[in-house]
């Protein structure tokens, strides 16, 4: 999997439901991030390029869909490997075999040669679904993290992507504090 792609679904995710809202009041003192309060709205933001590459979690799924494609590849590898030496073996003893034979063993490497074929775009469609699961893992993950933070610390009206801005007031950046609490709730997580 390439990390070009993951970031580009995990920020189109986060693009579309990384904005949260809350009308209490309550606000935890001990919160570190700075609050910017535009007229009356309490915005923060998050870099999620940051926040995934320093995610524990979204960092182990990572490597584990790279396993999983390595692994496929292999697979498909394999296939063709084993398709190429029976081919092979059927054009240097195919005049041994007795003519039923020989339209048997075309007939079979035709069919396999077919699936062969189609086997490529069969495991692109295995890891693309892994890919998408994970994906979704690591973005639910990070929404419930980020409503627990919300309720808990700052009570922001709005939690933006730094990716859906043009610019955005460092100030208001909370990257590192979800990005700590992410990998601490991980790190509980895998005791």
């Amino acid at each position: 999997m390439k990390r070009r792609t993951f970031i580009t679904i995990a920020t189109a995710l986060l693009l579309l439901g990384a904005t949260s809202c809350n009308n209490t009041n309550k606000q935890n003192p001990e919160a570190t991030a700075p609050v910017a309060i535009e007229g009356g709205l309490k915005v923060a933001y998050i870099d999620t390029d940051t926040l995934l590459a320093k995610y524990q979690y979204a960092i182990d799924l990572e490597k584990q869909l790279a396993d999983y494609t390595e692994q496929q590849r292999r697979y498909g590898q394999q296939q063709v490997e084993t398709f190429q030496k029976d081919y092979n073996n059927y054009l240097q003893n195919g005049s041994t075999m007795t003519l039923t034979q020989q339209q048997a063993k075309e007939a079979e490497l035709k069919q396999r040669a077919e699936k062969m074929q189609t086997l490529e775009q069969e495991l692109m469609a295995k890891i693309a679904e892994k890919q998408s699961a994970e994906t979704a893992k690591i973005m639910n993950a990070i929404y419930a993290y980020v409503r627990e933070y919300n309720a808990a610390n700052q009570q922001f009206d709005m939690i933006l992507t730094k990716q859906a801005t043009l610019y955005i007031n460092p100030a208001m950046d909370i990257t590192n504090e979800i990005v700590d609490g992410l990998n601490e709730e991980y790190k509980n997580l895998k005791k």
